[in-house]
């Protein structure tokens, strides 16, 4: 049997069988109502069959020609009513989830092959970590009650009542998860694409291109189950001139499904991923340049307006929006390599990279963001969208510009090399006996995600020194999840006894040769509160500021059981989590330290100040050891750098 996978994430996979070919749908599984390819094809009239204004107009003419998408008449015979987002992951879930709470009229189902996946999005503990998620899929997924104290009703929810506010205050459901992937593609009037697409690991391309298979698999599941008329969403990250590809498939396959292909490019910061969908800076529709194209790019639009000023929406053409996505992040991701090769100076120099960075920052052509020395980045994103567009250059005979970018990506790499050199060097050059402690292990604070973790290179480089063990506490990420990641490294490193993994820092921490800060977690700044009181796993504690209700956790209705394969339910959380005021007790820490307690802040978490009074000397990045003056540099000035 031929099976194409598609995942949601890198580590969770599911399986579309595109063996097994089912007819496109006649009939509308929800309403029950007889739908003829002709009767939808109704749904996309134009001035003449399908007019391309690409190559015949100016800019200006197709402007004038076209329809505005951000009018809402552009949109009219064009129904949306079932939207379905195929990928239950980092992006499709947040995205879903907040589509489904500023547009309460539409039916929004999240589909995946993964049926553990899918089973703990209906249950409690959700498979994964966000500020704010918990309490909007719950909002969307279980309904709750509402209450307030002002007169006015709520813009975000007032449409979702079914009597007026004073008689029920009931907030219906309209969002939920499945497996049953062909009956929601085949209901569906809109639908998303959120898969994963990773870096392909092998043939043409291997390390830089785009890894389209389990994207392709979607499509061709759209394509033999989807009805006519229906409008695709690109929201994976995918290269440039995707659209083409996806169009002929669906031409291939269904010759007069009538699908327009859009590009929505995902703009989310894990970490901050429902705050940037409810303000986003901006949402980009890109659209083939035709009436269809337009008129479907005003149907997306319609599901935003509802909650962004139309001010911050951008109609672009489809390949532009594809581009716009790879463009930003390679943009972002320079920045860090770029302040990351001035912390290399600076530790040569004398110099500060903090105050340098203060410097630049305050220059308003360069601004404060993304000027933090650190380890550098990590995560699904950056990396393998940089290796895309250096794959794109190349393919377009354009080395020059493809050596440039792929520098990015070299001195990301450089600066944990650099950083785990500089361990092995202030512990007199040998790991043996030592046991070293990483606190964090996600790739960034506030999720748990684990995909292209720092700390799995970290690791690497530091169990060549047979070190006695290396100790990994991180606040959310579960353990399995590290493990898997550690595993990735290759069979040798398997099981090792070398890596252990703990779910108390304090215990991490003991008999400590040193501690190396991995992840920017506010739990691991400094603070003179006692060590954390154990609380509640109970995902709902305090009023959801973040969605703008004021909403108690009296207000929620009871939520699912979980699986009983939930890994969440079979750990004893010692109450360090996403949201948490907590911090660890420093001065426990150190106590328990071995000398001459070495802390390696890869980070800029701690103050030097007051770990200085503790006894810890911590040793940063792009800065000297102990401040101005007198302070040992690190880098060359020790023996190693670049």
């Amino acid at each position: 049997m031929n099976m194409v996978q598609f995942s949601s994430s890198a580590s969770d996979e599911s399986t579309f069988d595109l063996s097994m070919r089912s007819t496109p749908p006649e009939r509308s599984l929800l309403s029950g109502t007889a739908q003829s390819d002709a009767t939808i094809e109704t749904r996309f009239t134009s001035l003449s069959d399908l007019i391309s204004l690409e190559e015949s107009s100016s800019p200006q003419d197709r402007q004038r020609i076209l329809p505005d998408i951000l009018n809402p008449a552009s949109a009219a015979g064009i129904p949306v009513r079932n939207v379905c987002f195929v990928g239950a992951g980092y992006v499709g879930v947040p995205t879903a989830a907040v589509i489904a709470l500023k547009n309460p009229s539409l039916r929004v189902t999240v589909i995946d092959r993964d049926e553990r996946r899918i089973r703990r999005w209906n249950s409690t503990h959700l498979p994964l970590s966000e500020p704010g998620l918990n309490e909007l899929v719950r909002i969307t997924r279980d309904g709750c009650k509402f209450s307030w104290s002002h007169k006015e009703k709520p813009k975000a929810v007032t449409a979702s009542f079914e009597q007026d506010v004073e008689e029920q205050a009931i907030r219906t459901p309209n969002l939920n998860f499945s497996t049953e992937t062909a009956k929601w593609i085949a209901t569906a009037d809109m639908i998303f694409i959120c898969v994963n697409t990773g870096t392909k690991t092998s043939g043409v391309g291997a390390g830089s291109a785009t890894d389209m298979t389990a994207f392709e698999g979607v499509v061709r599941e759209i394509a033999a189950n989807s009805k006519t008329g229906a409008i695709l969403v690109e929201k994976s990250t995918v290269p440039c001139r995707t659209a083409k590809f996806v169009q002929d498939i669906l031409e291939n396959l269904r010759p007069r499904a009538r699908m327009q292909v859009l590009s929505n490019p995902e703009f989310l910061a894990e970490g901050t991923a429902v705050a940037n969908l409810l303000h986003p800076d901006r949402v980009i529709i890109g659209s083939a340049h035709t009436v269809e194209g337009h008129r479907a790019a005003a149907a997306l639009a319609k599901l935003y307006t509802s909650f962004v000023d139309p001010s911050r929406i951008l109609g672009t053409h489809v390949w532009s929006s594809e581009l716009a996505k790879l463009a930003a992040n390679a943009m972002l991701a320079q920045r860090i390599s770029s302040i990351n090769s001035i912390s290399a100076i600076c530790e040569q120099t004398g110099a500060d990279v903090h105050e340098v960075a203060k410097a630049m920052g305050m220059d308003p052509r360069i601004g404060s963001q993304f000027l933090k020395a650190g380890l550098g980045f990590g995560g699904s994103c950056f990396r393998k969208d940089i290796g895309s567009l250096v794959y794109l250059a190349r393919s377009l005979h354009l080395d020059d510009i493809a050596d440039y970018w792929e520098s990015v990506t070299k001195i990301n790499m450089l600066q944990r090399t650099r950083f785990s050199k500089m361990v092995v060097q202030r512990l007199n050059g040998t790991l043996v006996g030592k046991k070293i402690t990483l606190l964090g292990f996600a790739f960034k604070k506030n999720t748990d995600d684990t995909r292209e973790s720092l700390a799995v290179d970290i690791i690497s480089k530091l169990l060549e020194e047979r070190p006695a063990e290396i100790a990994v506490f991180d606040p959310i990420c579960l353990p399995e999840n590290i493990q898997r990641e550690i595993n990735t490294l290759g069979p040798q490193y398997n099981n090792t006894d070398k890596v252990k993994i703990y779910t108390d820092p304090y215990q991490a921490s003991m008999s400590a040769s040193a501690i190396l800060i991995i992840t920017d977690w506010d739990f691991f700044k400094n603070s003179p509160s006692k060590r954390p009181a154990s609380c509640s796993s109970s995902p709902t504690t305090k009023p959801v500021d973040q969605l703008g209700l004021n909403l108690s956790p009296e207000q929620f209705f009871p939520q699912p059981s979980c699986p009983d394969d939930c890994p969440d339910c079979k750990i004893s959380y010692q109450g360090y989590g996403v949201g948490s005021d907590d911090r660890i007790e420093w001065a426990r820490i150190s106590y328990h330290m071995k000398r001459p307690r070495l802390l390696f802040d890869g980070r800029d978490v701690v103050d030097p100040a007051e770990m200085g009074a503790l006894g810890v000397r911590v040793i940063g990045l792009g800065r000297t050891e102990t401040g101005y003056g007198g302070g040992m540099n690190m880098g060359m000035s020790t023996g190693f750098g670049y």
